[in-house]
């Protein structure tokens, strides 16, 4: 395994790395404060849009998009410690146009739209024109599981017709979202994973209600988590994406390099907690000596850089794994990395918060929204037990292959890439 950053990723590295530290880093308060005094938490702050004509200036831009010619052309390996550069700050993968949900609709466009769809609503979002939205969580069901899906897209002539209800729809809220990506059920008698397709649905449609916006622990985000009613939503039959009964499989195909940019941003929270943790301790006296000095807090330390070193070995495995055998045959990886990532990045952040003591909870350090934002993603994109799920079967089925059993024979698959 080779982990080793090419020439082009370093040299996007250096330069990243100089832009957060000069320009994205110092108008974190610049944004929350222009965010507060808005008339609408959702308006794009005046800095967020200065952010982005000078990472576009820079080329610091769509370093996402590994398909094609409509991004960098950086493999996943190659994004990997970028994602995580930007993911120190909270405002940091949307300056360089590397935010979810847009990143991963911006996938399935490049990959399943045809050039019609690509040319509608793919070359805006590479511009940062305009942004959009997945909508596929359900609030009846148990929306884990893509069989439970309720929402109905029945063919009507020339139109699907949509009824149906969603919700934390992130992004919807946002002005600037035109796009609407919706999984539902076109055809709920066709074998189980091939009930569910996929429809582009233009934001304005009539009959798209947002019922609510919903926060995140008490937060509102910017980009907005709607309750989404849609009550004979039609639309044309070539806003099919992919084509009917391929919503599993886009789904599926959406989440590989998903959980990869997830996982790497997390590592950067968790990277910025330490940070702030160590600054804190090393400046705060209490009992006579300076909090760096017990040993609790050293722990913390010690522990909080061991645990994130080890997952970020494990994403950057599992982006190499991506690049050179596909995502399906690194599946369990994937898994994975969505499970330690979140869990690592929430322990160090919550050492943080302790190690803040009063300030750790209030709203004058990021701590407390990374605490919320980490503790959210362990359910948001499947939850935990999902990934737990997938990665146990893909281990029991190397034993029920061989039919080995402990202390009587060696299973040279077992370990092995």
């Amino acid at each position: 395994m080779d982990f080793g950053f090419s020439p082009r990723a370093s040299e996007l590295l250096g330069r990243m790395r100089s832009f957060m530290d000069s320009y994205v880093f110092p108008a974190e308060g610049v944004y929350d404060r222009q965010l507060t005094e808005a008339h609408d938490p959702h308006a794009l702050p005046p800095v967020m849009a200065e952010l982005k004509e000078k990472a576009r200036a820079e080329g610091l831009w769509n370093l996402f998009m590994a398909h094609g010619d409509w991004g960098a052309g950086l493999s996943n390996l190659e994004y990997a410690p970028l994602a995580e550069l930007a993911g120190r700050s909270v405002i940091g993968p949307e300056v360089f146009n590397c935010s979810a949900p847009d990143t991963g609709n911006m996938e399935l466009l490049a990959l399943y739209g045809t050039p019609e769809q690509q040319e509608r609503w793919l070359r805006p979002l590479l511009e940062a024109e305009i942004r959009s939205c997945f909508a596929m969580t359900e609030p009846e069901v148990a929306s884990s599981d893509a069989r439970n899906i309720r929402t109905r897209i029945t063919r009507d002539g020339d139109v699907y017709v949509v009824n149906g209800r969603k919700w934390y729809t992130s992004g919807i809220l946002d002005p600037d979202c035109k796009l609407i990506i919706l999984m539902g059920k076109t055809d709920p008698k066709a074998p189980t994973y091939r009930q569910q397709s996929m429809l582009l649905i233009p934001r304005d449609t009539p009959g798209v209600t947002v019922l609510r916006d919903l926060p995140m622990f008490g937060y509102t985000d910017r980009l907005g988590h709607g309750d989404v009613l849609f009550e004979d939503v039609r639309v044309p039959v070539e806003n099919i994406l992919g084509g009917e009964g391929e919503g599993f499989a886009l789904a599926q195909g959406r989440l590989g390099p998903g959980r990869m940019h997830y996982a790497m941003r997390a590592v950067g929270f968790a990277e910025r907690a330490l940070r702030l943790m160590c600054e804190r301790v090393t400046e705060r006296v209490a009992f006579g000596a300076p909090l760096a000095d017990r040993g609790v807090v050293r722990e913390w330390i010690a522990r909080s850089r061991i645990e994130i070193e080890q997952v970020r070995l494990l994403v950057l495995k599992s982006a190499w794994l991506m690049d050179t055998v596909g995502n399906a045959a690194a599946r369990m990886e994937v898994a994975a990395i969505k499970v330690a990532a979140l869990e690592v990045a929430h322990k160090v952040v919550d050492r943080a918060v302790q190690a803040h003591g009063a300030a750790g909870v209030s709203d004058d350090t990021v701590l407390a929204r990374l605490y919320a934002i980490t503790r959210a993603l362990q359910i948001a994109d499947g939850p935990d037990e999902v990934h737990l799920r997938t990665v146990a079967r893909q281990e029991l089925a190397r034993y029920e292959k061989t039919g080995t059993k402990t202390g009587t024979k060696t299973d040279t698959k077992a370990g092995a890439v």
